[in-house]
């Protein structure tokens, strides 16, 4: 996901708003560093909390996230639930992993029309559902390439729209402050 992020972000993010990616070493890590690292911050420091849904509860996993947040005293952080992992942002938008895996044949981008892949957030394993179209797809190296021709407009992944408009939001009111 970071490898992903640090491609996507800077093409969402004006220059003029500084961010950071901290990765975690799995879902408890990063449950157990929450409150710790949202209290190191100091405000107006905005927090994006993204996590793979894997096969938990969408709604149970943002709820015990919101939770850590609000003992930290940043009930404001926006969470965020790929569903269920970050290769159905990929399956969202074929035609970049087309480009970013070098795929020429145009067969990728006209899945794209399948019932399948109009909503890949459905899609129970992402990860091999796009290794069996997209053989060649690597997690990292396939992240990278990939995000590079993301098109944060146009994604059938809803919970990548999702995520795209709640980082808007955050850039809108980020923004507003900046120019009081």
């Amino acid at each position: 996901m970071k490898e992903m992020l640090k491609i996507l972000l800077p093409k969402i993010i004006p220059d003029k708003i500084t961010y950071k990616c901290i990765p975690h070493e799995g879902k408890q890590d990063l449950e157990k560093s929450i409150p710790r690292k949202l209290k190191a911050f100091p405000k107006p420091t905005k927090f994006i909390i993204l996590r793979d849904k894997d096969s938990g509860d969408c709604l149970k996993i943002k709820q015990q996230l919101l939770q850590l947040c609000q003992k930290a005293n940043r009930p404001d952080t926006l969470i965020r639930i790929p569903c269920h992992e970050l290769e159905s942002w990929f399956l969202g938008d074929l035609v970049a992993v087309e480009k970013g895996l070098k795929i020429k044949s145009g067969k990728l981008a006209r899945l794209q029309e399948k019932a399948k892949y109009r909503n890949p957030d459905n899609i129970g394993s992402p990860k091999q559902e796009l290794r069996k179209i997209a053989p060649n797809y690597q997690p990292i190296t396939g992240s990278r390439a990939i995000a590079k021709h993301l098109d944060p407009g146009s994604n059938n992944s809803k919970s990548f729209q999702v995520f795209i408009q709640g980082l808007k939001q955050i850039i809108n009111q980020l923004q507003a402050n900046m120019n009081k």
